[in-house]
């Protein structure tokens, strides 16, 4: 469609995007945290009222951390699912994702809403996962402009669960009241969040690492104290032998406490000295008058 139709229209299209569809989206998007993702808008279109019913990933989508291309492969892909899935409706828009950048269209952006999704009607959705920031561009009066006028709401036909509509329950209501902006759960600039966040792994890695430091030093005394008793036991062990093999009156004095067995021809201790036999004298044997002549008469 030329530019000259396009600006016909000056009255701001009204669009109506169903929450399931939106949590769609957003899921999406979070899944690249750094690089941006696309796909496109599926549904309905009459007078000035956009509907979007649902969305297609784009997959195989030639992505980067400040663009994202819709390639061949892309649109194979989506072609294919809508017309097995939604073959009565239309592509009504495209979404893609700002991670970190905030909301807006850039050069490329508007290149793609010009070529590829010039109706007047047809949107572009952008959310930034970082700080779910979320916005709709359209087309009014010939310009490409951010819309204010967006609704959300729940159809008949896309069941969702109560878990899921909980997320939703300040996004939009059943009665799909009118929100001039999408909520944001943070107002905060991208650079402060990043900065929160490096700041907080920086204060977690010091953490560890002095934790680590106490940890590592408590087992560095407790070996050292190991060691240390072992050297004493060693120099203790080696003073013993030391004292046993040179010092005989040490010797005695273990073997009188029973600490040691007694050395050959030592005393027990305790023990009484063996007598002679009985009519023995005690010492060497007296000679007699009979022991001499004894020896005399038996000669050796």
């Amino acid at each position: 469609m030329s530019r000259a139709a396009r600006s016909k229209s000056k009255a701001q299209p009204s669009v109506v995007m169903e929450a399931e569809v939106a949590r769609q989206i957003r899921q999406h998007c979070r899944t690249s945290m750094k690089a941006e993702v696309c796909g496109v808008l599926i549904g309905s279109i009459s007078d000035e009222r956009t509907l979007i019913e649902a969305c297609i990933a784009g997959v195989n989508a030639a992505q980067g951390g400040a663009h994202v291309t819709f390639t061949q492969d892309a649109w194979e892909h989506i072609y294919k699912i809508k017309d097995k899935e939604y073959p009565d409706e239309k592509i009504v828009g495209w979404y893609h994702s700002h991670p970190g950048f905030g909301v807006f269209l850039s050069e490329h952006d508007l290149f793609i809403q010009e070529n590829f999704f010039s109706s007047p009607q047809q949107v572009a959705w952008v959310f930034d996962p970082h700080t779910d920031e979320e916005g709709c561009f359209g087309w009014i009066g010939g310009a490409i402009e951010k819309l204010s006028g967006l609704r959300f709401g729940y159809s008949q036909n896309i069941k969702v669960t109560a878990a899921e509509t909980s997320e939703y329950d300040e996004d939009a209501d059943e009665n799909s009241e009118t929100v001039p902006k999408p909520r944001s759960k943070s107002q905060d600039p991208a650079w402060i969040i990043w900065t929160s966040r490096i700041l907080g792994y920086l204060s977690a890695m010091i953490l560890g690492g002095v934790l680590a430091f106490f940890f590592l030093r408590h087992q560095m005394e407790r070996q050292f104290e190991e060691q240390m008793q072992q050297g004493l036991n060693e120099l203790r062990r080696l003073e013993f032998q030391l004292r046993y093999e040179n010092d005989p009156r040490f010797r005695e004095e273990l073997q009188r406490q029973g600490l040691l067995p007694p050395g050959p021809g030592a005393q027990t201790p305790g023990a009484k000295p063996s007598t002679p036999a009985t009519g023995q004298p005690n010492g060497p044997q007296a000679t007699t008058p009979e022991t001499k002549k004894t020896l005399t008469t038996n000669p050796r």
